[in-house]
């Protein structure tokens, strides 16, 4: 019986969400779902949403729920990564502690001083995980939803490199299936391809039937003056293809955008947008365990497209698919650096995850794919080396950081960060770890 282990299942909504995904798959075995959180309340109201979700489309699954991670992983064939470490309360402390600062943020999970810090807190967290899978589970692949994907996959590759680790994200094909709803093209029988990183990818193809249709983007976009107002409208008009990321999150990613009021109110930005929507998560949550308690059934949501169930169905019955998968580059992207973590299209098959060779992204895409990746980089090097230093020189390099701050401000900054996340951190950083 196959056996697919969440990690962080109190995740209720989005563990909700992979299981109905999975479960809609009606030529699967009989599998084994083992639920493991930290939080013995979430984890309880996940079990309760597994055995529903399960029962609801008629599926056989052996339902185990645990709070002993090495216990859920022991003989695992997937392993779902979703954790958050510290919560919504971290999360405010990445975007609050900034914006006193002076530093606008949106969402602060994947680049940035958010994204950094996000990913030093949760490093020591992989390492444990990883060596658990090495150990108990060594043929499992990990599959990774938790931010900042491109950091988290490289510390993966470093601490654990013979782990099989994959990044997922559903942006591209968000991305895509907005797109041709704004242009009135039905997304089915499209062909699109697209490469860079994580959350700043480039739409390179995008067609149907042959035909280009980027053209009857810029035709929509002709057509309504207000989308011009949108983020991810002015990078593309900038740089002639369009990101694959949400207008909110891309804004901070780049010097142009949350670095003046004028700019914020012409783009139609939202600073510190991730906390409105991590309490939504937390009253969905709420919701959840007063629904199950209640006998009724949770809200089930058509088409989610999560690319974990795909590449599970995939290797279980050998059904071949193409996904875009977050992964080492070993000479994936030719201008972006080898031993990054680049986003690719990939196909799946009973085999495993099989990145396909993209060549040259744009040059100019490249470019601010390397700052990004400079980012990342220089934060994999603080927590490999125990160097404060690499830690500040991140942030330093962040487009957004470094069009706000002085150097002393960011050095400053950081602190106060450090001091707010000790409790996860190494003690060389600053931390109590």
């Amino acid at each position: 019986m196959p056996q697919i282990v969440f990690l962080g299942a109190g995740s209720v909504v989005f563990t909700r969400q992979l299981l109905a995904d999975l479960f809609r798959f009606d030529d699967l075995p009989s599998l084994r779902i083992v639920l493991h959180d930290i939080d013995a309340e979430r984890l309880e109201v996940a079990r309760a949403t597994a055995e529903q979700v399960a029962g609801r489309f008629g599926r056989e699954a052996e339902i185990v729920a645990t709070l002993d991670r090495r216990e859920a992983l022991t003989g695992a064939d997937f392993a779902i990564n979703m954790i958050q470490v510290g919560g919504i309360a971290a999360t405010r402390v990445d975007l609050e502690i900034p914006a006193a600062a002076g530093l606008r943020q949106t969402i602060g999970d994947t680049t940035g001083v958010g994204g950094v810090f996000r990913a030093l807190r949760t490093f020591p967290v992989l390492s444990g995980i990883a060596a658990d899978m090495l150990d108990v589970c060594p043929d499992a692949w990990l599959l990774n939803y938790t931010n900042p994907m491109a950091m988290n996959v490289w510390w993966l590759s470093v601490v654990a490199p013979d782990l099989k680790v994959v990044g997922l994200c559903h942006s591209v094909y968000w991305t895509v299936h907005d797109l041709c709803d704004l242009i009135g093209v039905p997304m089915e029988g499209t062909h699109y391809r697209a490469a860079g990183v994580n959350h700043q990818a480039w739409l390179t193809e995008w067609s149907r039937d042959g035909e280009d249709l980027y053209p009857l983007l810029r035709e929509a976009i002709a057509r309504d003056p207000e989308l011009e107002r949108r983020v991810r409208v002015e990078i593309f008009k900038r740089i002639g293809f369009y990101p694959t990321e949400t207008s909110e999150h891309s804004s901070e990613y780049l010097s142009w955008f949350l670095r003046s009021d004028a700019q914020i109110e012409r783009f139609r930005l939202q600073p510190l947008e991730y906390i409105g929507i991590s309490e939504e998560n937390v009253a969905e949550f709420e919701h959840a365990k007063a629904a199950l308690a209640a006998g009724e059934q949770l809200e089930l949501e058509e088409g989610a497209a999560e690319y974990a169930p795909q590449i599970i169905h995939s290797m279980l019955t050998g059904t071949e698919r193409t996904i875009h998968a977050n992964v080492v580059n070993r000479g994936l992207i030719g201008n972006l650096p080898d031993g990054a973590v680049v986003e690719v299209p990939s196909t799946v098959d009973a085999d495993g995850v099989h990145p396909l060779p993209f060549g040259d992204v744009p040059t100019q895409g490249a470019a601010l794919n390397r700052t990004y990746l400079s980012v990342a980089e220089l934060t994999i090097e603080a927590a490999r080396t125990n160097d404060p230093e690499r830690v500040r020189q991140a942030v330093l390099v962040d487009p957004n950081a470094s069009s706000t701050l002085t150097p002393e401000e960011i050095w400053a900054l950081c602190d106060r960060l450090t001091a707010a996340h000790a409790q996860y951190l190494p003690r060389a950083l600053g931390g109590t770890l």
